[in-house]
C-alpha cells in the first residue's frame, strides 16, 4: 500500500519535540553508555517508573568500565525493583564484553550492537540514531501506535509484515541527519499525546496528516489481537530459621527465571496436593532437606508478563538434612538485616520486610 502524507510531517514533529519534550535524565548528558542504559531500562517499562531506578543505577555504574567491573549480585540488587532481571543479566554481560574486546567503547552501527548479549534490532537502532546519528530506525510500541493511526493501518504491529510496514514508512520520512531526534519524537508523541485511550489530538501537531483522525478511528488503531488469558499458579515458600535467628535463602539458577536472585525456597503446587505437601516435597527436591511445615504467614498475589502466581508463606522447621544446593547456585543461612544488600524478587522482598 502506497501512501503519500505531508513532506513536511516530519519538521512539524521535530518543532513539537523541541519545544515539548519531557526533561528526562537520560537526554540531559548523551553519552552512548547512558543512552544505552536508558533503553534497555525502558524495555517493557514506563518512564515514569524507571526514572528514579535509571538515577541509582547511573549513581552505582557512571561508566561501561564500572558496570563491567561490579559483581553480578550488585548489579541485580541496584536494579531490583524494574523487574525483567534478564535484562540486567545481559546488560552486564555485554558491558563486560565491550570493556574486554572494545576497550570499553560501544559499537556504533546496529550490525555490531546486535552482537552484544541482549540487544535486539530496537536497541540496535535507538543507540545507534540516537548515540551515533545512525539513520536507523526504532520503534517502541508509542512509536508504532503513531505511525498505525497517521497511516490508518489495519493490523497488530506485533506481527512482522504490519512492522515491517511501519518501518519502511517511519524510513521514508526520517529526516537527513537527525535520525535520533526523530524516533524520539514519535516515542514522545506516543508517549504523551497519541496516548491508547483518549488520545489528545487537538494537542497533536499531526493531526491534519492522520488518516486515524480523519476517520474517527484514533481509539480503535492500532488493532490487537486478543491477548490469552494469564495461566495461574499457586505456590510455597518456606521461613526456615537457624537456632541464632538467621534465615535460609537460595539463590536461583543464572539462567533460570528471575535467575541470580535470593529467594525464599519453596516452588509450584503440583495437581492434588496440599500447600503444605508441596512445600515440603520442594525442600527435599531443591535443598535435601525435610522440614515441618507451621503455621502460614502470609499469603501475596503477583503477576508477572506471562503469569500470575499466589505465594503462600509458611514458617518451617529443619527436622533433619543439611541444606545443600540440588536445584538452585547457592544457599545461604542470612540475618535480617544482610537481607537488605542481596538482590531479591519482589514477592521475597515483602517477606523479608514483613520479617
Amino acid at each position: 500500500m502506497e501512501v503519500t502524507l505531508s513532506s513536511h510531517l516530519a519538521d512539524r514533529l521535530l518543532d513539537w519535540f523541541a519545544h515539548h519534550a519531557r526533561d528526562l535524565p537520560w537526554r540531559r548528558d548523551r553519552t552512548p553508555y547512558r543512552v544505552w542504559v536508558a533503553e534497555v531500562m525502558l524495555q517493557q517499562t514506563r518512564t515514569e517508573t524507571m526514572g528514579p531506578y535509571y538515577e541509582r543505577f547511573m549513581a552505582r555504574f557512571p561508566t561501561l568500565e564500572s558496570l563491567a567491573r561490579a559483581p553480578l549480585e550488585e548489579v541485580l540488587q541496584v536494579w531490583e525493583g524494574l523487574g525483567y532481571y534478564s535484562r540486567a543479566r545481559l546488560l552486564h554481560a555485554a558491558a563486560q564484553k565491550v570493556l574486554e574486546e572494545r576497550g570499553g567503547h560501544l559499537p556504533d552501527t546496529c550490525q555490531e550492537l546486535l552482537k552484544l548479549p541482549g540487544v535486539g534490532p530496537y536497541i540496535a537502532g535507538a543507540v545507534a540514531s540516537i548515540a551515533f546519528g545512525r539513520p536507523e530506525v526504532a520503534l517502541d510500541g508509542n512509536a508504532c501506535r503513531v505511525l498505525s493511526r497517521l497511516l490508518a493501518l489495519e493490523g497488530d504491529p506485533r506481527q512482522p509484515s504490519v512492522r515491517r510496514h511501519l518501518e519502511a514508512y517511519a524510513r521514508s520520512i526520517m529526516p537527513l541527519g537527525r535520525p535520533g531526534p526523530f524516533n524520539e519524537a514519535l516515542m514522545e508523541l506516543g508517549a504523551t499525546i497519541c496516548l491508547p485511550r483518549r488520545p489528545r489530538c487537538s494537542d497533536c501537531s499531526l493531526a491534519d496528516d492522520c488518516r486515524a483522525h480523519q476517520l474517527g478511528r484514533e481509539e480503535s488503531l492500532p488493532t490487537r489481537a486478543p491477548r490469552r488469558p494469564l495461566p495461574h499458579y499457586e505456590v510455597t515458600a518456606a521461613v526456615i530459621q537457624d537456632p541464632d535467628g538467621r534465615v535460609l535463602l537460595a539463590r536461583r539458577k543464572e539462567n533460570s527465571f528471575l535467575g541470580g536472585l535470593w529467594e525464599f525456597p519453596g516452588g509450584k503446587r503440583e495437581e492434588g496436593e496440599s500447600l503444605e505437601e508441596c512445600l515440603a516435597r520442594e525442600m527435599r527436591e531443591e535443598l535435601g532437606i525435610e522440614v515441618a511445615v507451621g503455621e502460614r504467614l502470609v499469603t501475596l498475589e503477583h503477576g508477572y508478563t506471562h503469569f500470575r502466581i499466589t505465594l503462600h508463606v509458611f514458617r518451617c522447621r529443619l527436622i533433619a538434612g543439611t541444606p545443600r544446593c540440588l536445584d538452585c547456585d547457592e544457599v545461604r543461612w542470612v540475618t535480617v538485616e544482610e537481607m537488605a544488600a542481596l538482590p531479591m524478587p519482589v514477592t521475597d522482598r515483602r517477606i523479608a520486610r514483613m520479617l
